[in-house]
C-alpha cells in the first residue's frame, strides 16, 4: 500500500499579501543608529568639536560637529570609505532620525582633506637624516583639535565611571592596506598605512593615536603616543599599567616607564610588560627551554 505523500511547505500559499499601495510611513534598515548618536551627543562631543575643530571656510554647508557625527555613524554601520555615504543618503529614515542629512561623498572627502597639513609633512621630510627613509610629521591644528576632542571625551567617561581606578594601556601599530597612489610599502609587502593606537584596555577606549605611513616601523618613536595616552587619563585613575609587543621594546620608552619621576607622565610606579626580540643572549641552547621562555616572556 502506498502511503499518501506529505505536502511540501513550498506548495502552500505565502502567509502575506502584496499591497501595491505605497506606504506613507518612512522606514529605515538602521533603527539602532539613534543609540550611537545619543551616546555621541550626551557625552558632549558636538560642543567639544565646535570648540576645538574649526576648519569651515564658509558659513553655509555642514558644520564640523555634523560632519564628525556623520563619520561616527558611517563607522558604526560598517562603512569602509567615503563613497559609502551615498548609501546612507538614500535612506530617508536615517535623515529623519538624525535631524540632519548625511553629507555626500565629495563633501565628506573635502572635509577630510582639510586635515591634511602638507607643510608639516615637508618639515618632517627635511628633518630626517641622510640615511633615513621613514619619518613621522607633526599634527596640524585640525588633527590636534580632534585629539583634544577625544581627550575631553575620555575625561567625561572618567566622571561617569569614577570607580574605574585602574588603567592598562595597550600600544600597537596596525597595518591598513590601501590602494592609494600615495600609500607606501609596509614590511608585510603590501601598500598601506600603519597607524599607532594606545587603548585603555579596561574601558576599551582609544586614548591616543598617531597616523603613520606604511613604511614607518612600529618601533620608531613610540614614546610620544604613550605620553599623550597617559596624559589623557582622568584623575580618577590611580593605578597604571602598560603593555606592548616587541615594537615597544625601545630604549626611550622603557626608560621613561621605569623612571618614577618621569616627565610628562604620572609620577610613581607604572607596571609594564613588553615583549623582547629574541637575540643570541636571550635564546637558550635547549629548544624546549626556548619555547618555555618565549611563552612567559613579556
Amino acid at each position: 500500500m502506498i502511503k499518501p505523500r506529505k505536502p511540501s511547505p513550498t506548495e502552500s500559499p505565502l502567509l502575506f499579501e502584496i499591497d501595491a499601495e505605497p506606504l506613507t510611513e518612512i522606514l529605515t534598515a538602521w533603527g539602532g543608529v539613534p543609540l550611537v548618536v545619543q551616546a555621541f551627543r550626551s557625552l558632549g562631543v558636538p560642543a567639544s568639536v565646535q570648540q576645538h575643530v574649526q576648519i569651515k571656510q564658509r558659513e553655509r554647508g555642514y558644520d564640523e560637529a555634523t560632519m564628525v557625527e556623520s563619520f561616527v555613524v558611517l563607522n558604526a554601520l560598517g562603512g569602509e570609505c567615503v563613497d559609502d555615504f551615498q548609501h546612507l543618503r538614500e535612506d530617508a529614515g536615517l535623515k529623519e532620525m538624525l535631524g540632519h542629512e548625511i553629507p555626500s561623498p565629495p563633501v565628506a572627502r573635502g572635509f577630510l582633506n582639510q586635515f591634511h597639513a602638507a607643510e608639516k609633512i615637508e618639515e618632517a621630510r627635511q628633518r630626517r637624516g641622510p640615511e633615513q627613509i621613514a619619518f613621522i610629521p607633526e599634527e596640524g591644528d585640525a588633527l590636534a583639535g580632534l585629539g583634544l576632542v577625544n581627550r575631553e571625551l575620555v575625561q567625561e567617561l572618567g566622571k561617569r565611571c569614577p570607580d574605574q581606578r585602574i588603567a592598562t594601556l595597550d600600544q600597537d601599530a596596525t597595518i591598513i592596506e590601501s590602494h592609494k597612489r600615495e600609500a607606501l610599502w609596509t614590511y608585510e609587502g603590501e601598500r598601506g598605512y600603519q597607524p599607532m593606537l594606545v587603548v585603555w584596555a579596561e574601558m576599551d577606549v582609544v586614548l591616543a593615536d598617531e597616523f603613520r605611513d606604511g613604511n614607518v616601523p612600529a618601533m620608531m618613536a613610540p614614546l610620544p603616543a604613550a605620553k599623550r595616552a597617559f596624559a589623557a587619563l582622568p584623575e580618577t585613575v590611580k593605578t597604571f599599567y602598560y603593555r606592548g609587543d616587541s615594537a615597544s621594546h625601545e630604549n626611550q620608552l622603557i626608560q621613561w616607564l621605569r623612571d618614577e619621576k618621569r616627565a610628562e607622565g604620572p609620577p610613581g610606579l607604572i607596571g609594564f610588560a613588553i615583549s623582547a626580540r629574541m637575540s643570541d643572549a636571550l635564546t637558550p641552547s635547549d629548544p624546549a627551554c626556548a619555547r618555555a621562555e618565549l611563552g612567559g616572556l613579556w
